[in-house]
């Protein structure tokens, strides 16, 4: 029972609301890995990037967001489960280890191959950020709100409109400003849900309103608000990308 006369749960939480591995290395640990909702709230930046370009076209944009996939989508989150397996998945180190490396090459090779020096400094950026952000490289130099912000959130928008054209423009920057605020909020959101899933053994605690009706506290209380705003977050940046693209 916890202090306030209510039973505690024994059942251990998952380490995200999007986790459906079992820990066995499966394709559901895999599924996992990908942080889904992350991945494609990610992935909607390239694509708005994109639709704002003066010149748009298909293929470019899909090779781009194959490119983000292979390289955030996989490459990051495998270099991130590395360090402490946060996701608690079963999915062996040496793995990881080479599908977050092939993930990231083939991207930074098939970049250079497809348009030389013109994407060179979008390409040694992308590795840079991706490789430093996740193994907490320079002592963590890049592992923070800022270095999130700029390769989750502006990077993206600013290669995508880039991609199309290779021009970029005030429109680009502008809209990479908006997605670097929404990143700083997404890793507000995500760090104080992660304290709560990974690192929180109890919750105790009431709100009494001003009419004196009391709501008792609890973890899935606490985080149901949080992840929420995460959830409806993606959706909207995935609904919003899709309708640019579409326009174009």
């Amino acid at each position: 029972m916890s202090a306030l006369g209510r039973p505690t749960s024994s059942r251990v939480p998952r380490p995200a609301f999007y986790a459906i591995g079992g820990g066995t290395g499966g394709v559901r640990d895999w599924v996992t890995l990908l942080h889904p909702p992350y991945t494609a709230w990610h992935l909607s930046y390239v694509a708005i990037g994109a639709g704002l370009a003066p010149q748009f076209a298909l293929w470019r944009l899909f090779g781009t967001l194959v490119a983000f996939f292979l390289a955030v989508g996989i490459g990051a989150h495998a270099l991130d489960e590395i360090a402490g397996q946060p996701l608690n998945t079963g999915i062996p180190p040496r793995t990881l280890l080479v599908a977050g490396a092939a993930s990231v090459a083939v991207p930074v090779v098939v970049g250079l191959v497809y348009a030389g020096w013109r994407l060179l400094p979008f390409v040694v950026v992308g590795a840079v950020l991706v490789v430093g952000y996740n193994l907490e490289l320079g002592h963590g130099v890049l592992h923070n709100g800022v270095g999130f912000a700029l390769g989750w959130g502006a990077f993206p928008v600013l290669t995508g409109f880039y991609a199309q054209d290779f021009r970029l423009s005030v429109a680009a920057l502008v809209a990479a400003g908006g997605a670097f605020i929404l990143s700083v909020a997404q890793r507000t959101l995500s760090l104080r849900v992660r304290a709560l899933r990974r690192r929180t053994q109890s919750v105790q605690g009431k709100i009494v309103g001003t009419g004196g009706e009391v709501t008792e506290l609890d973890q899935e209380t606490l985080l149901a608000p949080l992840e929420g705003a995460l959830q409806l977050i993606a959706g909207g940046l995935v609904c919003l990308a899709v309708a640019l693209v579409l326009s174009r």
